[in-house]
């Protein structure tokens, strides 16, 4: 299985930014796909998610409103558009998938099997 985010770039408060992760070897649309993000001195945390093949989406709560996760199920892909970024979404953005996580644990890193590269997100106030 292997996942590559991309997307990532500088962007000035209040813009936007659409990041795409592409997977092969696991159908995305029976798993749990997620994008994580990791800031400087910060541990990885969620953002937001598809809970196996549901519809349903899951967010961090400071994303709300702000962030939106879809998914390309013929492409085999997942995006995460973010608007109105702040200074604070600077991060090191990553997309994961699991086929073992349970609803309670999705928000956990521990819960995903495969982790794409990485893709940078700066901010700039």
């Amino acid at each position: 299985v292997q996942l590559q985010a991309s997307g990532g770039g500088l962007v000035q408060a209040g813009g936007s930014l659409r990041l795409s992760c592409a997977g092969s070897g696991r159908t995305f649309s029976r798993v749990t796909m997620a994008w994580f993000r990791q800031g400087p001195g910060k541990e990885r945390e969620f953002v937001a998610a598809f809970f196996r093949s549901g519809r349903n989406t899951y967010y961090k709560d400071s994303v709300k409103g702000r962030f939106t996760i879809s998914r390309d199920n013929a492409k085999n892909a997942m995006y995460l558009q973010m608007n109105s970024l702040t200074p604070e979404d600077t991060a090191v953005y990553y997309c994961a998938s699991s086929s073992r996580a349970i609803l309670s644990a999705m928000r956990s890193p521990d819960a995903y099997d495969y982790w794409g590269q990485g893709t940078q997100v700066t901010v700039s106030s």
